[in-house]
């Protein structure tokens, strides 16, 4: 819901407007996969007071809402950014405490050289944990809380797939979450989060009302697209009219294996708890009554094979085939070697395979060069669910792996592969996109950017889940994208793992789980 703000005169501050501190973390932190560096942060963002400023004005590698807010912040009145600290990192494993603090500390330092501030927006993906803190995000909030007081607002946006702790709800005004997945209202909810803001600072009063329900759903099944979330969410939405101002209703991220995890509603409403808390309610009490409406049937390697065969003999339409698991935007690794071999082994026409994660294959192909043909290598280093496959490959095309999204949850936004390569191997003539950095290809300029014509492939195969939707949708619809069950970090059959950090009972984990109906958390 995007508000009416107050005249730009209302709050308080100077003739400036008021002094916003920016600030965030990005990451979705899955407990089974490698510890985040800061090296990883530094290949995708790690941006310090007046760069964000600077970054915010052009295409970027800042998150979409950052930009957003700022033009936000414009349109509706006079203001003054004071921006502190803005951290990104792919999908990954817990951060290294001591890359934590560090950031923690530029924070502190950060903020409390820009103080006095009137408000904070703190801009995060809400699933971040550190080696030594498994509440990132509710420690970040609860630091501003504390530099800047009891009174100056706080308003926090996340990713749909967030864990929110009692303790962050505790320490900001309001939590916006975003509503699409794939992911493609990240300006939405940031302008959200500047009316918001100013609302707060006009004198008006917010009620919030929180709850974590013992559901986690995975994350094949997010999809707002269809499919009983679509539902849940839409049901949600269709309360926010006055008083209510935001409704979130976020998924969570099982694969973090944290106490918070688990589906949550959160009600933002104009001064009116009571609404608030029935609200909340009424949208928990829906969500748990749909937990058995959760159902679907993925893809076997064998039945995809299948697939794409029929599509090569041009017996049936184009197919993609999703490789779920190996989605790094899940914090998987991007290198398994399933599809890839078997494409290959049954000589498959007309496929294309990306984005596969390999630096040392990456750099040994722009050693060789274009046109160069070698024996590649592909998981050179044994990895966790990778496997080893060797072929003879020739290099298509080179590329530095920058480009800007022009589709989907990446329109606009800087896309990094760092130093890439299409191969393409012999005897099947499988085309490969072979990247030093992880990203998940959400968008068709992964492929396009290698001069890959997608509309005249017979197979696409993406490591990704549910974003590539609505950036691939322009090549295949619903009927010819295939979900395929293989193992791998991200694998949805939650009994592949073994949970420590979850509260059990859980759905859909354990059985005879209940909820009973509770005052929500204000």
């Amino acid at each position: 819901m995007v508000l009416s703000p107050p005249a730009p005169s209302s709050g308080p501050s100077s003739e400036h407007g008021p002094k916003v501190a920016i600030l965030g973390i990005h990451l979705e932190a899955n407990s089974f996969a490698p510890l985040t560096e800061k090296q990883d942060f530094v290949d995708e963002c790690w941006a310090e007071a007046g760069e964000i400023t600077e970054l915010a004005g052009k295409v970027s590698n800042l998150p979409l809402e950052v930009p957003a807010f700022y033009r936000h912040m414009k349109e509706t009145g006079s203001w003054v950014p004071a921006p502190v600290m803005v951290a990104g990192a792919q999908p990954n494993g817990p951060i290294r405490q001591e890359v934590f603090d560090e950031f923690l500390a530029k924070v502190e330092t950060g903020l409390k050289a820009a103080m006095p501030v009137d408000a904070a927006y703190i801009c995060s993906h809400g699933g971040s944990l550190s080696t030594g803190d498994d509440d990132n995000d509710g420690t970040l909030v609860a630091r501003v809380r504390d530099i800047i007081g009891p009174d100056a607002p706080i308003v926090v946006t996340h990713d749909l797939h967030c864990n929110v702790s009692d303790r962050l709800i505790r320490s900001c005004d309001a939590l916006i979450t975003y509503r699409t997945c794939p992911h493609i209202d990240q300006a939405g909810v940031a302008r959200e989060a500047a009316d918001l803001l100013r609302l707060r600072l006009s004198g008006t009063k917010l009620s919030k009302a929180f709850i974590r329900l013992p559901m986690a759903p995975p994350g094949i099944m997010t999809s707002t697209l269809t499919g009983a979330y679509a539902d849940i969410v839409r049901f949600g939405k269709s309360f926010t009219a006055p008083p209510v101002l935001s409704v979130s209703v976020s998924a969570g991220f099982v694969h973090a294996d944290l106490p918070k995890c688990g589906l949550t509603v959160n009600v933002v409403t104009e001064d009116d708890q009571a609404t608030a808390d029935r609200i909340a309610l009424k949208i928990a009490q829906y969500a748990w009554d749909k937990r058995n409406d959760f159902s679907r049937r993925d893809t076997t390697l064998t039945e995809a094979v299948a697939l794409a065969k029929a599509a090569g003999a041009e017996k049936t339409p184009a197919v993609l085939l999703a490789d779920i698991a190996d989605n790094p935007g899940g914090g998987a690794r991007a290198n398994t070697i399933w599809l890839l071999k078997a494409l290959h082994e049954a000589a498959v026409p007309g496929v294309a395979i990306g984005l596969f994660t390999d630096t040392a294959l990456a750099a040994e192909a722009h050693e060789a060069g274009e046109g160069a043909r070698f024996n590649a290598v592909f998981n050179r280093k044994e990895q966790p669910f990778a496997g080893r496959f060797e072929a003879g490959v020739t290099v298509v095309r080179l590329s530095d792996g920058f480009d800007i999204g022009r589709r989907g949850r990446d329109a606009g936004r800087e896309i990094r592969l760092g130093n890439s390569a299409l191969l393409r191997l012999e005897t099947s003539n499988v085309q490969v996109i072979v990247t030093s950095l992880r990203e998940q290809p959400a968008d068709p300029r992964c492929f396009e950017m290698f001069g890959i014509d997608i509309a005249a492939l017979k197979c696409a195969v993406l490591k990704s889940t549910v974003h590539f939707r609505s950036g691939f949708d322009e090549f295949f619809t619903p009927e010819q994208i295939f979900d395929v069950a293989l193992p791998g970090i991200l694998s949805f059959n939650l009994s592949d793992f073994d949970f420590k950090g979850l509260t059990r009972p859980i759905w859909p984990l354990d059985d005879h789980v209940t909820w009973t109906p509770s005052t929500p958390l204000h």
